[in-house]
């Protein structure tokens, strides 16, 4: 066989069920290889589109997504998805094309050097310079994209290398086992939990990565302990559970922030400051990190750390509590927080739906584990603090990298990943317009999920941005197409929805159609003052 045979029996003994990418000249030897392969290849509209896909596919398995591309701009295209996986820690495997060698040492049409340009999105990346290191190359790729924090890595193959013979086999993928801590930790950690009086939970997308959310509820049951989490980590524990009092992740002081305020012990489990920083929080506060990994250095974060296997270290840590915590003073919290999603300040408009109405109306169209996929945008804060999740992995949000264009390209992963499970994307006009193109894709393979656009004519966070600080805003207005058209003119079905009884209509409809539906609701976003007005004047309860 050749090079880029060699690299297709690699992906499938990795595992690998579906490619995301686009052909070009300089890959075609690796797409020749995958028509002899049962793996499905998945052609994108645009490289960005392709690696969205294989990032949310990574987000949703724990197994790396795998996309791939041509050289120069089919790689530079694939930069924004790679680089979402790296601070979303999604699996990813890129594999990217490149100019032959005999011509790498000079000028050459299409050729840069995307090696050193991936280097500083990735986790590690190679160039297959001879094909006797494809099983190696391959094997190292998918462990270290894998092992905790995952993240992306990049396989670059030249146009002649992939032509080269070659015998050989793929390494056999194996599992890793991470540690428990030291019995000594544990002990530690339950009597720092035994000496608190008032000590709070947050809980990070790595509780959901890990599969530890089981472990997470019998530790805050056992220990009587309130659980607030990050917008990554919704449905780690059930919104209607008694001990969940909230998301956290506002860069301002919202309700939750008293109960942080008034914690004397912050209990992190599996929590990435890269959505929520600690400077949010008093730097003297006594912190227990529990999480697969060390503790980020920061000012703010001095911890205890329980190092290792999320679960067990949950586990070991919660056969050891004894007694309840009094937590009555997050109940009332909680009611305050309840409260506000429901106030007549943020749910009332005079002239468009406000955020908060199209919300309650996807929650009350969706089951417990059908799943609600967030774009980037003034939508996006609505959907972190007050959405109500169920289950891991259900509300899929960008909040590390938080790019726009990342919903509709990864409601197409979620859709061919769980077929039976409804699907939304949540986007705003402009993030839409970003990745519209891959409404093509999936009216070809079929896939019918709903795309609610909260249309604003505008950059709706930046405008809420700039009227905070300059009382103003610049340069975020748009003029957009006529959605149902726009909608109709790829084999879709389109709505328009300017009430939340149009719009529960809308979604319905929508929901037993066999191609995708786009729902537009004209939205109106003077709610986001209020909101602002209310964060400054909240006043917590002693």
């Amino acid at each position: 066989m050749n090079a880029a045979e060699l690299i297709i029996r690699c992906l499938k003994a990795e595992g690998v069920q579906y490619l995301f990418g686009l052909p070009g000249e300089e890959n075609l030897e690796l797409l020749n290889a995958l028509t002899g392969s049962d793996i499905k290849t998945v052609i994108a509209r645009d490289e960005r589109g392709a690696s969205f896909m294989a990032n949310a596919y990574g987000r949703f398995t724990g197994k790396p997504g795998v996309c791939f591309s041509t050289l120069g701009p089919g790689a530079t295209n694939l930069v924004t998805g790679v680089a979402d996986a790296q601070l979303d820690f999604a699996p990813l495997v890129a594999v990217t094309a490149q100019a032959s060698s005999l011509r790498q040492h000079k000028e050459s049409h299409q050729y840069i050097d995307t090696l050193s340009m991936f280097r500083a999105i990735t986790k590690w990346n190679v160039s297959i310079d001879r094909a006797e290191i494809i099983p190696e190359a391959v094997r190292k790729a998918f462990r270290i994209a894998t092992m905790e924090k995952p993240g992306p890595t990049q396989i670059e193959l030249p146009e002649d290398v992939a032509h080269h013979k070659i015998e050989g086999l793929p390494i056999c993928a194996t599992d890793f086992n991470y540690p428990v801590s030291e019995e000594h930790k544990i002990r530690e950690a339950v009597r720092v939990i035994a000496n608190s009086k008032l000590p709070v939970i947050i809980a990070g997308h790595g509780v959901i990565r890990s599969g530890a959310s089981e472990a997470l509820i019998r530790f805050a049951e056992q220990a009587g302990i309130a659980v607030v989490t990050t917008f990554m980590g919704m449905g780690a524990i059930p919104a209607d559970h008694e001990l969940f009092v909230s998301n956290i992740g506002l860069q301002s002081k919202d309700y939750i922030q008293c109960g942080i305020d008034k914690a004397d012990l912050i209990i992190t489990v599996g929590y990435d400051p890269v959505e929520f920083s600690p400077k949010w929080w008093d730097s003297q506060k006594k912190i227990l990190h529990i999480d697969a990994n060390p503790a980020e250095v920061d000012a703010n974060y001095c911890a205890l750390e329980i190092i290792g296997d999320l679960s067990k270290n949950l586990n070991m840590i919660t056969a050891l509590i004894q007694g309840k915590k009094d937590w009555g003073y997050f109940a009332r919290l909680k009611d305050d927080v309840q409260s506000d999603w429901s106030s007549e300040a943020l749910m009332n408009s005079t002239t468009r739906l406000s955020p908060m109405t199209i919300l309650n109306c996807i929650r009350a169209a969706l089951d417990r584990k059908d799943i609600l996929i967030s774009d980037v945008g003034a939508h996006k804060i609505w959907i972190g603090r007050s959405y109500p999740a169920y289950e891991p992995n259900t509300v899929i949000i960008s909040n590390g990298f938080a790019s726009m264009g990342f919903a509709l390209p990864s409601a197409i992963a979620a859709k061919l990943l769980y077929p039976d499970r409804r699907v939304i994307a949540a986007v705003g006009d402009g993030g839409f317009l970003m990745s519209a193109c891959e409404l093509e894709t999936a009216v070809r393979l079929k896939l019918a999920f709903t795309i609610v656009i909260f249309n604003d004519n505008g950059y709706g966070l930046i405008k809420w941005k700039q009227l905070n600080r300059y009382n103003r805003d610049f340069f975020v207005e748009l003029s957009n197409p006529d959605f149902l058209r726009f909608a109709e003119s790829f084999g879709c079905k389109g709505y328009r929805a300017e009430t939340a009884e149009e719009l529960n209509i809308a979604l319905k409809n929508a929901s037993v159609q066999r191609v995708p539906s786009i729902v537009e609701c004209p939205v109106d976003y003077a709610a986001n003052r209020k909101l602002t007005e209310r964060l400054g004047k909240i006043l917590c309860r002693i």
